[in-house]
């Protein structure tokens, strides 16, 4: 238990270095990470388990983030308007749809999900290379868009910082504009996957956990995150637009060949 607990710390202190830097509020880091611990442990919904999870503690790490980059003046009002309405609308949709979902084949989307932001990012341009001043979005890209965008975060429980970041990055922001602007628009997406999670009922009830949220896990991972936004938000601006892209790019293959590693093991 004390090994589970010191692994689950040192990926919570993970998540918040990229809470700040990519606008990952725990998702790529956190379900890989309590599926594994969950799947060596009770076993259990292991998938329902960590998508749940980590919206839970999405809504600590990115309201936590967003205070900070709203003082530091990145938030851009016409990015998020009306864009965090239909996102929150949209997660609500794909919340429920993944309680019904089988656990196998939250898995099986998850990879796919990865490998083809991965693939866009690199094979289209404007995402490594950006020069543009940040056009406002469009009405399509604020509504369906953002529909869509809500539906797959909290299906998958992964926040939904991987579709906007690349949105906003086509649109002109720098990195470290676009990585701020994830985090708000990951709370509707928390807030809303969270509550239909805690109410559902899961096939096993465990001791410490709420619906399909595991409280316990949800605590050993803000006890890493939290000091650590608080240390790593002085840094936001000061890595080169191109590097922190990059940067964006390599972590998320680390997570896929984690994810696929602990998949298929």
């Amino acid at each position: 238990m004390l090994v589970s607990f010191l692994v689950l710390l040192g990926f919570g202190c993970l998540t918040g270095v990229t809470t700040v830097l990519f606008g990952f509020g725990g998702g790529f880091i956190i379900v890989p990470v309590v599926f594994a611990v969950v799947a060596a442990t009770t076993g259990a919904d292991a998938m329902h388990t960590a998508v749940a999870t980590s919206t839970a503690v999405m809504i600590v790490n990115a309201s936590t983030a967003t205070l900070a980059q709203a003082r530091s003046g990145r938030l851009r009002k016409e990015h998020l308007h009306p864009l965090a309405e239909f996102i929150a609308l949209g997660a609500v949709l794909g919340a429920v749809a993944a309680t019904w979902a089988p656990d196998a084949l939250l898995r099986l989307l998850f990879i796919g999900y990865l490998a083809i932001t991965i693939a866009d990012s690199l094979l289209r341009r404007g995402f490594l290379d950006n020069g543009g001043r940040g056009r406002p979005l469009g009405k399509a890209a604020s509504t369906a868009g953002g529909v869509g965008i809500g539906a797959v975060a909290s299906f998958l429980g992964v926040g939904g910082s991987v579709l906007t970041v690349p949105l906003l990055r086509r649109r002109g922001l720098p990195m470290a504009d676009a990585a701020a602007m994830a985090n708000p628009l990951s709370v509707p997406v928390a807030v809303a996957g969270t509550a239909v999670y805690a109410l559902a009922t899961p096939a096993t009830a465990y001791p410490g956990q709420l619906g399909h949220v595991n409280v316990v896990v949800a605590v050993a991972l803000l006890c890493g995150s939290m000091p650590t936004i608080a240390v790593v938000k002085r840094l936001v601006g000061k890595i080169p637009d191109r590097v922190h892209a990059i940067a964006y790019l390599v972590l998320l293959v680390i997570v896929l060949i984690a994810m696929v590693v602990t998949a298929f093991a």
